[in-house]
């Protein structure tokens, strides 16, 4: 956590006020009402509990249905800068001041995530906020869970500290995505020059200089496309990716993935259709990223679907706001232990086709990102050798969407 000047000074007091009230700890608990606090400490089945609570570096509060501090452990009388006897019995509202990530003050709000669950009775995880009062503010992220007290409803605010995580975060992004930028101006030089050598402007070139020039280049196109993904990647962690979007006609993108993907679906014995009708609606998107989503779909799919089979890219209507694109092939399918890692960034499946196929693991990830930065959805549909269907929603275009 950070620390500062004040809660230096304070922290050496509050941790001898826990050592002075510990043999006295059941007593106390029991005069705030806390039947969680309680239990803990008479648990003859989890004794440990008491000792896990007290020792572990996540703030936790125990908050009645008043929104009133009933308990809290050591940790979160460091983070919230104050001891238990100035802690209990005060408006949370005074402590955590719970605001989003845009700094908006949550309390008093119905976006107040101890409202929500006292009123809901569902356990809410890893909800992302901002906790304390200037300058003493933490990025936290924070689970809430219902409990009962006396028969009362209360909550249990778990919270762990983010800042750190936060900022190393920020500096390897910061440093991938120079690397990258640096990697993408030499690498774009040197297909350039590949370029103008295939073209014959320094010369002519036997069959078998232009075989070799031929594969180096495909290696430079490869390098520059994944610098592309990474770039991308990063810019969304940096909070910098942005959609353009604009009327688009899906078939006139998906005839265009089809011409750039025609030589490797030659060369791999794979038929490419589409089943996609003149009247479909014009869709409300950023045209090169949905490109860029139905090019890493169907090239996958090529990859893993053996020669005779097919991919098809079709569409239907999923509700009056959204279309449903799908891409199908007649593959290998997906293994049961690698479907819930498939869109994981860098994640490489254990098939035995895979050291074949090569790839390094973006595409679904991104093409994730994607979707979800258009406000849809993605997910996909698979029987082992039989094949994939993925299908994704884009919004589709109405006219205000251009006022």
């Amino acid at each position: 956590m950070r620390k500062h000047t004040r809660k230096q000074l304070h922290l050496a007091e509050t941790e001898e006020q826990y050592t002075t009230t510990q043999d006295a700890s059941v007593e106390t608990h029991l005069a705030h009402g806390s039947e969680y606090a309680r239990e803990i400490a008479s648990s003859a089945r989890h004794p440990h509990l008491g000792s896990i609570i007290d020792s572990t570096s996540d703030a936790m509060v125990v908050i009645d249905h008043e929104l009133r501090v009933l308990d809290l452990n050591p940790a979160a009388c460091k983070t919230l800068d104050c001891s238990p006897a100035e802690a209990v019995q005060r408006k949370c509202s005074e402590l955590l001041r719970c605001k989003n990530l845009n700094h908006m003050e949550l309390c008093g709000t119905s976006s107040c995530p101890l409202m929500r669950v006292l009123q809901k009775q569902e356990a809410l995880p890893n909800e992302e906020l901002v906790i304390g009062t200037e300058p003493d503010v933490y990025e936290v992220s924070t689970s809430v869970t219902p409990v009962h007290i006396d028969n009362a409803p209360a909550v249990v605010f778990t919270v762990r500290d983010l800042t750190v995580l936060k900022v190393a975060n920020r500096v390897r992004s910061n440093f991938v995505s120079m690397v990258s930028h640096e990697l993408r101006t030499p690498l774009n030089s040197v297909h350039g020059f590949i370029d103008l050598l295939l073209q014959g402007h320094m010369g002519e070139l036997t069959e078998e200089q232009r075989t070799y020039l031929g594969y180096a280049q495909e290696g430079v196109m490869q390098l520059v496309s994944i610098v592309e993904d990474i770039l991308l990647m990063t810019r969304s962690d940096l909070g910098q990716f942005e959609i353009k979007s604009e009327e688009v006609q899906l078939r006139v993108l998906a005839r265009q993935v089809m011409s750039s993907l025609h030589p490797q679906a030659l060369k791999a014995g794979v038929a490419l259709c589409q089943d996609i009708p003149a009247n479909t609606p014009t869709l409300y998107a950023d045209p090169q990223r949905i490109k860029q989503v139905l090019n890493n779909l169907v090239a996958n799919a090529i990859k893993f679907t053996p020669p005779g089979g097919t991919v098809t890219i079709s569409v239907r209507r999923h509700d009056e706001h959204f279309e449903m694109v799908s891409v199908a092939d007649t593959g290998y399918g997906i293994l049961p232990d690698d479907r819930q890692h498939i869109f994981e960034r860098f994640y490489q499946s254990n098939h035995s086709q895979q050291s074949k196929m090569g790839g390094y693991g973006l595409g679904l990830s991104i093409a994730k990102l994607i979707i979800e930065q258009h406000g849809g959805t993605i997910s996909f549909d698979t029987i082992v050798n039989k094949g994939t269907t993925f299908c994704f929603t884009v919004p589709l275009y109405q006219e205000q969407e251009a006022l």
